[in-house]
């Protein structure tokens, strides 16, 4: 019964209904972008690591995220390789550089240099080309969202790296950089030469552990052996990277921020048309306690608007916010929503509406029942 009324109650004045949905869509969309947005950038500030298949990273001593380190030589590899326990390790290498586009002016970009015969690293997600094509000449892999500010039109394309020649003979597809330089993908021994580096001269040692390894007797045992570099696992390297961009820089910061100010415009929204709705109703309400409704079946009534409203809102909102989160894809700034967030979105909203009605039922519990029959 309860239940029934709540929506009648709703359902009553559709235009003041559908203003009430509206709000509360448009929080949930408001909400989950934020939120989204925070991933997609937490995602692709990790991104090139987390795609590798290597164990464990060897940087230069103090490096905090991936896309600045110093070059070390290449002992460091021999050293690795010489490590019980350690399957496979190869020389890996970032450097910003820059790019001169055939349309006109210059671009800063990320170099990327990986072994070809590994299979430890490199591009993913081609949409055109091969990856076997990087060993012919002079051979880069961009992503496609970078086309234009690239100027690339098409596979083929001959452009410059720090005066040099290179020529596009792959696209990517979803490969973004946290940073506004693109990602460039090419050999190792082509990045080096792009880079302007010796050929000992790398950013990092990857390598994967032998099977059967303990782990974190092979990390000490690096460690012991490299005093002048850091040795992370996969995972904690990401994070460390992740934890820079995202908490130690202006960048991350204000994302981060976004997000909280997004949560809580959101939750002002809701409260505030759930408020409205409840008051325009006090009538209503002192009719029911006229009657000798107990205060029980009052709550429930308004705490059921409050769940019906949550459930109408979030279906809709959450649907416009995934909508636009797969139309990210194709621009720079990707937007991530798991269903795990939209799930728990839903239960954010319904908090947020049982919230403001708990505050308006203190309102509702303050009527005199003789204003019903007041003119």
């Amino acid at each position: 019964m309860a239940w029934l009324l709540a929506w009648r109650n709703l359902a009553h004045d559709r235009s003041r209904f559908a203003v009430t949905l509206v709000g509360i869509i448009f929080a949930v969309v408001l909400i989950a972008m934020q939120l989204g947005l925070f991933l997609g950038f937490t995602d692709s500030a990790t991104v090139i690591i987390r795609h590798t298949q290597a164990d464990f990273w060897v940087v230069t001593r103090g490096t905090q995220n991936f896309e600045i380190a110093l070059p070390m030589s290449e002992r460091e590899l021999h050293v690795v390789r010489s490590v019980p326990g350690v399957a496979q390790a190869e020389r890996f290498l970032v450097q910003f550089v820059p790019w001169k586009k055939p349309t006109g002016g210059d671009e800063s970009i990320i170099l990327i240099g990986f072994d070809l015969n590994s299979g430890l690293a490199g591009p993913w997600h081609l949409r055109e080309g091969h990856l076997e094509d990087l060993r012919l000449p002079d051979a880069v892999i961009v992503d496609q969202v970078y086309l234009d500010k690239l100027g690339i039109n098409r596979i083929g394309t001959e452009t410059e790296i720090r005066g040099l020649r290179a020529r596009v003979v792959g696209i990517t597809q979803g490969i973004r950089s946290f940073t506004t330089s693109p990602w460039v993908f090419t050999s190792f021994r082509n990045a080096q030469r792009l880079a302007g580096l010796r050929p000992e001269e790398a950013n990092y040692v990857i390598g994967t552990f032998a099977p059967g390894a303990d782990p974190r007797q092979v990390l000490a045992t690096l460690a012991q052996a490299l005093p002048r570099s850091d040795v992370y696992l996969s995972a904690d390297f990401a994070a460390r990277t992740r934890d820079y961009w995202m908490f130690t820089t202006g960048a991350g910061a204000a994302v981060l921020v976004s997000a909280l100010l997004g949560l809580l415009v959101g939750a002002v929204i809701v409260a505030q048309v759930l408020y409205a709705t409840t008051v325009d109703h006090l009538t209503e309400f002192g009719t029911l306690s006229a009657m000798g409704a107990p205060r029980q079946f009052i709550y429930r009534v308004i705490l059921g608007q409050a769940a019906i409203s949550a459930t109408l809102g979030h279906l809709p909102g959450i649907g416009i916010a995934l909508t636009l989160a797969y139309l990210s894809q194709y621009s720079a700034a990707v937007v991530i929503i798991p269903w795990e967030l939209a799930l728990g979105l839903y239960g954010v909203t319904l908090g947020m509406c049982l919230l403001a009605s708990i505050i308006s039922i203190r309102k509702a519990m303050g009527i005199d029942p003789a204003m019903v029959f007041q003119k």
